[in-house]
């Protein structure tokens, strides 16, 4: 039995692959192809339209790497074909690996519109139906010669040769080759058999071997193929397919589980491509689906991203027409109310705030839809601050997939309540076909219902189908598969509908489904924490720059009628979101993105120094007393939060080194530092408490070089195995006193770091800036400082609060987060004492724990600074780099939260003749206001958006700088929820641990 299994299975492919599929298109005439290379980038419609093109044929080598170059295709229709349904047939040099992985092509009409795309599983226009006989066509199209990065030869010869990775290689061989250029006629009946076939033999694949079903299945394939006449395939196709006919006739099971087919095309907005590619691959996706929707109408698709949509409003106008049409028609699903699909380890909380503001007023403004669903299937990883942020801006619902690749633990659970910091909990799900890129196989289809982690309480779940990552979407042989699944015995019943559907019937069967509480911490990519340090930095800054311009722009704008900069600002936060996409943020893009982005940010920040500098100017006045401005949300040397005042002199000039033995002491009555001769912190002593925080003979500020060489996915992955090499650079090539500054500057391999360690009057705080030239290749740079503490568990800043992790390894779980993310600082403690470690760009860190022979614990945190990553970017961060973090000596949660914002929001000195009260301010450390700006829609109403920081119930008292009309709670698009309690400009707060509030305050004119 099994034998004769093995042996029709193989004749199936056989027949399938090298008879059928070839015999869909078998009567074919040539067709005429000319070509026009383009010079350099992308070049506008009606340019390639009246450019001069030269004839060429089948065998054709076109396109350098990243080259355009347009075809020029035409033919006439055979009169015998007249009343059958005629296609284009062409290939242009399609390889195996793909949709979005290698040529492409989008066809347009002579008059410039577009028809659709071309990729390796969509290769065919049509040109009529039906045919008349004698009809002439012309058709352009654009052909892009972008390179196969995903595979393992280019890879290597990208490795080599960088310029493939920048757009810079002076390579001109060309690319691909013209493979076919067919006019062919549509057989249906065998384009029907090939679906029959591929449908029934998936599924009798997946069936188990003592299944009846599978062996019937297995009977009706051998009858077809018997009765297929190789040399007749078309006047044979019928007959087969009667054979195949009661296989289909038998239903589903009663409990079969449902899958809910949901068109997809996951666009990487950046990655092995660059963003202007991205743009063109959204063109042809788009173009595609909506040509699907004209031949379907039962077909509906989603789409997640705002910006690639707002993109093609831009630059596509008539496809985004169509887009338009199709909404209105209930085929076009605008899902996800994100601007982008962000990274959200790394993104900072006002940040993810915006993501969901903007995605979700673009879906509202054009085209009336209030989405409902985060449709996130590729991030690295879910921060316990999105469940409230999604609840604040009306979502619903959260879908994602990536968790599906933990390398350690299963997640247990395809359907469940996500349960965030503040208590907040939305419904999830993540398909257990574990993939968002699914064909409608008969392997996708049997792996979801074997893989449903929920099955014994819910029977249903969702899959995402179409070509992505590259674009592509679905195409017509994916509904094919899904008509004949959608109720078949031996198989699941799928079931084409929309996520909101799948969503409301999920939720309504599974009401009581388990909790997660806290992070989806995913167990791999944890590299993406520190790859392209130059991208995170420049993140980082715009984002608390993008803070300060809203506050003193709003407060310049109140006070003195300065004109609120609306549109800038509106433009530069969807720049900054754009480059929060999940491969550009978190360094696994190729060269030229990471190029481009680091061009992207100089401006963002040009222009928002700019902005700063105009509202403080109108706020200070004219004259000659030095204003000092604090954007921070603390008070700090004499300068209230959120305000100005003049002050003389810097807040806490540096302690003087002072020389001892071989080193220095730095001493200012609250911590003394010891620095020995090779420049290590040997002593950190906490005077107040009167205690080490340095683990007995152990030393603080240890940089460590690691050998980093994961198994796969350079950019992406760090492997716990890199901790069984370390090099301790504790040899200085030089420390001397400089500015008040320890100075020691060590050379390692090719590269070389100075580090400059101060300590100012006043502080708990030991500074340490640092600038690197680094030049190491597949090595890992981190910062070791090992304390005298037992602390359970560490507590890192995540958007809106802070999460706490284990410091211990004792279940899997533990020992899968041997690295994670932080932002502004990590906090370890004990009962009665605590240290912070603050950063101004760093994300990886870690803790470990090991007892001493003294009995005492050590735990010991260590920040990872540098990668040097291969691929996809063979000089990944490579060059100089200035970068800082410090060390904050008996500190609590709220000293970590003060200083991380204090380290990261550095005042600002410029000199007028006015003082600047705050516009709000709020009494108390553990409500942090975290945004203040005037209101989107131009009424001038100030919002304010602030939480609780600390963890725990927090009442506070808001008080504004100027009259207040009413005052109102809304949610993250501004609009109001209820009334808050106002009085005499000042408004009553209680929050709950991590609790978000936005508020809109409407001055009171006159």
């Amino acid at each position: 039995m099994h034998s004769k299994r093995r042996l029709t299975e193989a004749r199936l492919d056989r027949v399938l692959n090298e008879r059928l599929r070839p015999a869909v298109h078998a009567r074919t005439v040539p067709i005429d192809v000319e070509i026009w290379d383009a010079p350099g980038e992308p070049v506008p419609v009606g340019e390639a339209l009246a450019a001069p093109y030269r004839p060429i044929g089948v065998g054709h080598r076109w396109g350098p790497l990243w080259s355009t170059s347009w075809f020029r295709i035409t033919g006439r229709v055979p009169e015998e074909w007249a009343g059958q349904r005629v296609e284009a047939v062409l290939d242009i040099g399609f390889n195996k690996t793909g949709p979005g992985f290698s040529a492409e092509g989008l066809v347009h009409r002579a008059d410039g519109t577009v028809v659709k795309a071309l990729h390796p599983r969509n290769a065919w226009v049509l040109v009529a139906e039906p045919a008349v006989g004698g009809e002439e066509f012309t058709y352009y199209i654009e052909g892009a010669a972008n390179p196969v990065l995903c595979d393992d030869h280019l890879i290597t010869r990208a490795g080599d040769r960088p310029g493939w990775l920048t757009g810079a290689d002076p390579d001109t061989d060309p690319l691909y080759r013209v493979l076919r250029a067919d006019l062919a006629v549509l057989d249906r009946g065998v384009w029907g058999l090939v679906q029959d076939l591929d449908v029934l033999g998936g599924l009798m694949r997946e069936l188990p071997e003592h299944e009846p079903r599978r062996w019937q299945l297995l009977g009706a394939i051998e009858r077809a193929l018997d009765a297929v006449d190789l040399r007749d395939i078309a006047g044979s196709a019928a007959a087969a397919r009667v054979e195949l006919a009661p296989a289909f006739a038998s239903p589903a099971a009663f409990s079969a589980h449902r899958l809910s087919a949901v068109g997809h095309a996951h666009i990487d907005t950046a990655w092995l491509w660059p963003l202007r590619e991205t743009v063109r691959k959204v063109t042809r996706t788009v173009a595609n689906v909506v040509q699907l929707m004209d031949d379907h109408p039962q077909f509906q698709f989603v789409m997640s991203q705002a910006q690639q949509l707002a993109w093609l409003k831009e630059q596509r106008p008539e496809v985004y027409a169509r887009v338009r049409e199709k909404v209105t028609e209930g085929q076009f699903l605008p899902v996800g109310s994100l601007w982008v699909e962000p990274d959200t380890n790394i993104t900072g909380g006002e940040a993810l705030a915006r993501q969901l503001i903007h995605g979700k007023r673009f879906y509202l403004e054009e085209f009336g839809v209030e989405t409902e669903e985060m449709w996130l299937p590729d991030t690295f990883g879910y921060n316990a601050a999105m469940p409230q942020l999604m609840k604040l801006a009306g979502v619903r619902w959260f879908l994602t997939q990536k968790i599906s690749w933990n390398t350690t633990n299963k997640f247990p659970h395809h359907t469940f309540w996500w349960e965030g910091l503040d208590g907040t909990r939305i419904f999830t799900h993540f398909p257990p076909v574990d993939s968002y890129n699914c064909e409608v196989s008969g392997a996708e289809v049997a792996l979801a219902v074997a893989n449903f982690q929920d099955k014994a309480a819910a029977t249903c779940s969702l899959m995402p189908f179409g070509y992505g990552d590259g674009g592509g979407g679905p195409n017509r042989e994916m509904l094919a598969r899904a008509e004949r699944f959608a109720d078949l015995e031996g198989a699941a019943r799928v079931v084409i509908e929309s996520p909101a559907r799948f969503f409301e019937r999920a939720h309504a069967e599974y009401p009581d489904a388990p909790v997660w509480v806290g992070e989806l911490y995913l167990e791999f990519h944890r590299g993406t924490l520190t790859s392209q340090l130059r991208t995170k930095q420049g993140n980082r800054r715009s984002e608390q720059l993008l803070r300060e311009a809203e506050l003193w722009a709003a407060t310049a704008a109140v006070r003195t009628g300065f004109a609120y900069p609306h549109q800038e600002l509106d433009r530069l936060w969807k720049t900054v979101l754009l480059h929060q996409f999940h491969d550009i943020l978190p360094g696994s893009s190729i060269a030229w993105v990471h190029q481009e982005a680091e061009q992207a940010y100089a401006a963002v920040l040009a222009e928002l120094h700019g902005i700063v500098e105009a509202a403080q100017r109108a706020l200070a006045g004219e004259g000659q007393q030095e204003i000092v401005f604090n954007a921070a949300p603390f008070a700090r040397g004499g300068v209230p939060a959120l305000g100005a005042v003049t002050r003389g002199g810097p807040a806490a000039p540096r302690v003087a080194p002072v020389p001892e033995a071989d080193g220095f002491v730095l001493d200012n009555g609250l911590v003394r530092i010891r620095i020995d001769a090779r420049g290590l912190v040997t002593s950190a002593y906490d005077l107040v408490a009167d205690r080490e925080a340095l683990a007995p003979g152990r030393v603080g500020n240890l940089l460590q070089l690691h050998q980093d060489f994961p198994n796969e996915y350079d950019a992406w992955d760090i492997d716990e195995f890199y901790r069984n090499t370390v090099r301790d650079l504790v040899e200085a090539e030089s420390v001397e006193v400089r500015d008040g500054a320890v100075v020691v500057v060590r050379r390692f391999g090719n590269s070389w770091v100075e580090q400059a360690i101060s300590l100012a009057e006043g502080a708990r705080r030991l500074d340490i800036e640092t600038e690197i030239d680094w030049h190491e290749q597949e090595k890992l740079l981190k910062a070791a400082f090992p304390l005298d503490l037992r602390a359970d568990h560490s507590s890192a800043e995540t958007p809106f609060g802070h999460v706490q992790r284990p410091t211990h390894t004792n279940t899997s779980w533990d020992a899968a987060k041997f690295e994670f993310c932080a932002h502004r600082f990590l906090h370890l403690g004990e009962r009665g004492w605590g240290a912070a470690l603050v950063n101004d760009s760093t994300y990886g860190h870690e803790v470990t724990r090991d007892v001493r022979p003294d009995g005492g614990t050590t735990t010991t945190a260590r920040l990872s600074l540098l990668r040097a990553a291969r691929f996809p970017d063979p000089e990944a961060d490579q060059g100089w780099h200035r970068l800082r973090y410090a060390l904050v000596l008996g500190a609590d949660i709220a000293d970590a939260v003060r200083e991380g914002y204090a380290f990261n929001q550095p005042e600002r000195v410029l000199t007028g003749a006015a003082e600047v009260a705050p516009l709000v301010g709020v009494d108390g450390d553990a409500v942090v206001i975290e945004a203040v700006k005037l209101a989107d829609d131009g009424s001038g109403d100030v919002v304010v958006r602030l939480y609780e920081a600390h963890g725990g119930r927090a009442t506070a008292l808001l008080s504004a700088g100027f009259p207040v009309a009413s005052a109102a709670v809304t949610d993250l698009l501004e609009r109001e929820l209820e009334p808050a309690s106002l009085t005499e400009s000042q408004i009553e707060l209680k929050l709950r641990p991590f609790e978000i509030r936005t508020l809109r305050l409407r001055p009171l004119h006159g």
